[in-house]
């Protein structure tokens, strides 16, 4: 069975996960061009990567709940695709 996946992350100043409960999907997740700061992905080494606003990527098959982010406060990152 397919299902939409549609959300609105609000970035904290710690890493988070994307979703709190493993959830495979294949996704685009950006950064909204209007956020204040660069959003930091949590790197496969634990190092920080910046995202810029604006920055977007396409993911096939991930689980979003592997992906922890941090940032600037009450910035948005958003996720768009579906289970399938």
């Amino acid at each position: 069975m397919n299902n939409t996946i549609m959300r609105k992350i609000v970035v904290t100043a710690s890493y988070k996960p994307l979703v709190s409960q493993s959830l495979v999907g294949s996704v685009t997740v950006s950064c909204l061009p209007t956020n204040a700061g660069d959003v930091f992905f949590k790197g496969d080494d634990g190092s920080d990567v910046p995202w810029l606003p604006g920055q977007w990527i396409d993911l096939e098959s991930i689980d979003l709940s592997a992906i922890e982010i941090k940032g600037t406060a009450g910035d948005v990152v958003t996720v768009v695709g579906g289970t399938w």
